[in-house]
């Protein structure tokens, strides 16, 4: 008998160990509860860590994250404003700030990253679509590009290297799609807390379009820098051609300068050697006149002289050679 009421206190005491254990349960720091009966919430939500009691057997907890969470899209290609194709790849933050309405309507984490990824990507699509695409990629308005020096002289007369100027840039252009899409998500008990694009990047239909662009302007850059290079080089040779013609002819002038005072001098020597007496100056006369004739002279010559010349006088007192 005794055996007996021992063995059904033992089963009391495991029983309401059981009961207890079953009615009781803790709430982690960076999580909330939401107790329900019979799959429908009771209560309030509990959101204080600590140990909890609930009905046992017929009360389930459902445990809900209350840590700032992250949602990571997909890339998507959508067109902006100016019909261009476009990779956009977002991210964004949010946490359950509801847990109560976010168990209503979503139940668990993997159908609020469902649900995220409808709402973001319209409303990224929505906003792209409303912009051209200078307006996404850039973030500050007034922004004054950095120029290599070598290109910063060549590239203003073809208009290269400045930045078109924009109205929004990309920061108000993810704050239209955080705004929209916040309110979209509250519904659900979600706030969010921020989106950011983490890349953006061409189509791959367009991208060779993009670099064949880049090319020709690079292009344009090195031909600008041939036609620059061939008119300094044009410049250099003429600059040259006329230093060479301006030393040739200084040159020239002097060499006439030192040959007409030379000449001069010379002249002054014979005159004074020559004008010494009437035998020096017949002599001067005979040698100069057979010198003209040396120059004058030849095998196919033919004078027409009159008698009274004084080339003549020479050659008339000459007695030819026999066969001559």
């Amino acid at each position: 008998m005794k055996n007996t009421k021992s063995i059904a206190a033992m089963v009391v005491v495991i029983g309401g160990l059981f009961v207890l254990m079953s009615s009781a349960y803790t709430v982690n720091e960076v999580e909330q509860v939401i107790i329900t009966q019979f799959g429908k919430p009771v209560g309030e939500p509990v959101t204080e860590a600590g140990l909890k009691f609930k009905v046992p057997f017929i009360q389930e907890v459902n445990p809900i994250d209350k840590r700032v969470l992250e949602w990571d899209g997909s890339p998507s290609d959508m067109p902006t404003k100016d019909k261009l194709y476009i990779s956009v790849d977002l991210f964004a933050r949010w946490r359950i700030v509801d847990p109560l309405q976010y168990f209503l309507r979503l139940r668990d984490e993997r159908s609020a990253q469902s649900r995220l990824d409808d709402i973001l990507g319209s409303e990224t699509r929505n906003a792209v679509a409303k912009h051209e695409l200078i307006e996404i990629i850039r973030t500050t308005k007034d922004r004054i590009p950095l120029r290599d020096a070598a290109l910063a002289s060549s590239s203003q007369g073809l208009n290269m290297g400045s930045l078109v100027p924009i109205e929004k840039g990309r920061q108000l252009v993810e704050q239209e799609i955080f705004t929209e899409a916040a309110e979209k998500v509250g519904v659900f008990g979600i706030e969010l807390l921020d989106i950011r694009f983490k890349r953006i990047n061409y189509n791959a239909s367009v991208r060779p379009k993009i670099y064949d662009r880049m090319i020709s302007e690079r292009r344009q850059i090195a031909e600008r820098f041939l036609s620059e290079g061939n008119g300094e080089a044009a410049r250099i040779r003429g600059n040259r051609l006329r230093e060479l013609n301006k030393i040739q002819s200084e040159a020239y002038r002097e060499v006439e300068e030192i040959r007409g005072l030379a000449d001069a001098k010379a002249t002054e020597i014979y005159a004074s050697a020559y004008n010494q007496s009437p035998q020096s100056v017949e002599f001067y006369e005979f040698t100069r006149t057979m010198a003209a004739y040396s120059s004058l002279v030849d095998k196919q010559t033919t004078l027409v002289l009159s008698t009274d010349s004084d080339l003549f006088k020479f050659l008339k007192g000459m007695t030819p050679r026999p066969g001559k």
